[in-house]
């Protein structure tokens, strides 16, 4: 089960990565979406119903595919991502970073002292296939985990050259919706405001050399988005493509 990162051999080779929202809790959805092509699935577990126990099976369904699960938390919790950690979880996004504080506190939360708080249980854990590789697990696991802050608020955007200076930060994945909710304006991605902070974090983040993420938004395709300089772009959602599809199936039924 433990292996090489995959999401960051992907971006050290410079390839331009896809994925898809999961937010339906269940190992069989992920097995699907897993199987699919995908570079990786966002399992979210800040607007879907998940917990550490659901992500652990789900974990178990990509298991032998090349999709990494990069699991999303609730808040910017230590707990939370020492026990997604120890069930296995290689890549971690952490909504509503607001700062350099805070983005130190996520890689504190990642590591194992003494750079890191991170409680030492790794020869229990499945992340270490329940003790059998805990030594490789143990000195490799902190330079293993990829992390990703997200960057959602005109504060956050405001402190960008602070946080992407972080050691330890991989990516920072811009959040467009709750920007442009941040500024009073919803979804009004041509506010000059708006585009302004987008372009200061885009260009605060390439400079210092971390990744770049984002979902599209707007009149922006996914092509557009990688010409930007985005390495990996979040698109579509379980849910949504259910539904979809189901409504489209309904729409067919004769009148």
């Amino acid at each position: 089960m433990y292996r090489k990162n995959l999401l960051r051999q992907k971006l050290q080779a410079g390839e331009k990565l896809i994925g898809t929202w999961h937010q339906i809790p269940d190992p069989i959805v992920t097995e699907i979406l897993s199987l699919s092509g995908l570079d990786f699935v966002l399992v979210d577990n800040e607007h879907g119903p998940g917990d550490v126990l659901t992500v652990a099976n789900q974990l178990r369904a990509a298991n032998g595919t090349d999709t990494t699960l990069v699991v999303r938390l609730p808040w910017n919790d230590h707990v939370m991502i020492k026990k997604l950690l120890d069930v296995g979880v290689e890549s971690i996004m952490v909504p509503m970073v607001e700062n350099a504080k805070e983005a130190e506190a996520v890689v504190s939360a990642v590591r194992y002292p003494p750079t890191g708080i991170r409680g030492v249980a790794h020869t229990d854990a499945r992340a270490s296939e329940y003790g059998f590789k805990a030594d490789e697990y143990l000195e490799t696991v902190s330079d293993n985990t990829f992390v990703i802050c997200q960057v959602e608020s005109s504060k956050a955007a405001n402190n960008i050259d602070e946080i992407v200076n972080i050691d330890g930060l991989d990516m920072i994945f811009i959040g467009p919706f709750d920007l442009s909710a941040s500024l009073g304006t919803p979804a009004k991605f041509e506010n000059p405001e708006h585009q302004h902070l987008m372009r200061k974090t885009i260009e605060a983040t390439k400079a210092a050399g971390k990744y770049l993420g984002i979902t599209p938004y707007g009149t922006n395709s996914m092509a557009d988005l990688y010409s930007q300089g985005f390495d990996l772009v979040i698109s579509l959602a379980d849910v949504g493509m259910i539904r979809d599809a189901a409504r489209a199936l309904a729409d067919k039924k004769p009148k």
